[in-house]
């Protein structure tokens, strides 16, 4: 490609300075793309991260019930393995007039070309409500059973809150509770309510999601109640539109998402970054967004994987290692675990392109939570492969979203 990496100084070694800001799932595929697709030697690699550790958040959803923390990763020695730098800190600010990130403790750090990958911020939906925090397993699930089981109501609910574009995990939150209460012998006879904006269980994964889910739910007499959107007025919890209050001796709700606000970078009212096709930051140069913190409107680490690998690509044909980089074409790939199984699903994102798929069988390879074309060999001690189809299995066809997503986002209405 004609163009050049920038006009600014690279570092001591003469070689290109690339930093990747955030250590969560996007930055480490973003790492780990540039490891597969850059010779050795043709830049110098560097990624900050606030944390020492990747934790595979995903997998977070299972240690309340197994007690056995999800993997975790220390960043410095992995890295070290691909022949890039680590540096711990928190990034307050992108200086892109003069190609740099400046960290919370006041330090500098000067880049050529610059992967934001931060994350959103989260917060409570409901405060009275019980929160799951993706990036920590310590939901008291014992407690509010015992809790539920002691109400009047002997009811636990789960709550998605409105404008939550990712509610997977509180389906597997409510699967592993009912299995839990059979694990437990009681307490006898108590309710489970699931209750949703969304039009049917999993709506944005199409009709044969939501009907796996929808029986798989009904047989473990989980109930659903779709367009359901729960706010809490006063310490009151009331279910609108109706407005009636909900009944229930324990509540497990997911947060509320908020952009990361990175100072430097423009961002919509909600604080997060637009990217276009191919993960670049419109209107700032060298910098390239991935995860939770674009405007893309679902959250999840498979999408999140793909803007890395757009802006992987797209930075290492800047830098003459690959031909014309491929776009980011967002497939949305998702496992549900049910206890003992998973049930894999995929679907095209903007309609048209047929119903989806939902099934026990393997729908990409290796056949971890995250579909990581990158991520997933790495955590599992393979080799990357040019697609994610499974070995030996024929993969349904997936049709990926159109490149005008990014000219206007589209709207995800439950």
């Amino acid at each position: 490609m004609s163009e050049s990496p920038t006009g600014s100084t690279a570092g001591t070694n003469g070689l290109p300075r690339v930093v990747i800001a955030g250590g969560g799932i996007a930055g480490l595929e973003a790492a780990l793309a540039l490891h597969q697709l850059l010779p050795r030697r043709a830049a110098s690699v560097t990624l900050v991260a606030a944390e020492p550790d990747f934790t595979y958040k995903p997998m977070v959803v299972a240690e309340p019930f197994s007690r056995e923390p999800a993997e975790r990763r220390a960043l410095a020695p992995a890295l070290g393995e691909l022949g890039m730098a680590f540096v711990q800190g928190a990034v307050r600010e992108v200086r892109p007039e003069v190609h740099a990130i400046e960290l919370a403790g006041g330090d500098r750090l000067g880049y050529d070309l610059l992967v934001v990958a931060v994350g959103a911020r989260a917060r409570p939906a409901l405060p009275s409500a019980e929160t799951f925090w993706a990036a920590r397993g310590d939901l008291p699930i014992d407690e509010l059973l015992d809790r539920a089981g002691a109400s009047p109501s002997r009811t636990l609910a789960f709550v998605v809150p409105g404008g939550c574009s990712w509610p997977l995990p509180l389906y597997e939150l409510a699967l592993m509770t009912r299995r839990r209460t059979e694990e437990r012998g009681g307490p006898y006879g108590l309710r489970l309510r699931v209750l949703t904006p969304e039009a049917c269980p999993l709506a944005i994964f199409g009709a044969p999601a939501t009907a796996a889910v929808s029986s798989l739910l009904g047989a473990r007499g989980i109930e659903v109640e779709p367009f359901s959107t729960v706010v809490e007025e006063d310490g009151v919890m009331r279910i609108h539109p109706a407005g009636a209050s909900l009944d229930a001796g324990a509540v497990i709700a997911l947060p509320v998402l908020e952009g990361p606000r990175v100072a430097g970078l423009p961002m919509d009212e909600h604080g997060f970054t637009p990217i276009d096709e191919y993960a670049r930051v419109p209107g700032v140069k060298d910098v390239y967004a991935a995860g939770d913190g674009t405007t893309f409107p679902v959250k999840q680490g498979g999408i999140a994987t793909q803007q890395a690998d757009a802006a992987a690509g797209h930075i290492a044909a800047r830098l003459g290692a690959t031909a014309e980089p491929k776009p980011f074409e967002p497939v949305l790939r998702g496992q549900l675990i049910t206890g003992p199984e998973s049930l894999n699903l995929s679907h095209e994102l903007s309609g048209g392109h047929g119903e989806g798929v939902a099934s026990l069988d393997y729908l990409w390879w290796p056949p971890g939570k995250v579909a990581g074309r990158y991520l997933g060999p790495w955590l599992a001690g393979t080799v990357p492969e040019e697609g994610l189809e499974p070995p030996s299995r024929p993969l349904e066809v997936e049709v990926a979203l159109p490149h005008e997503w990014h000219g206007s986002p589209m709207a995800l209405d439950p």
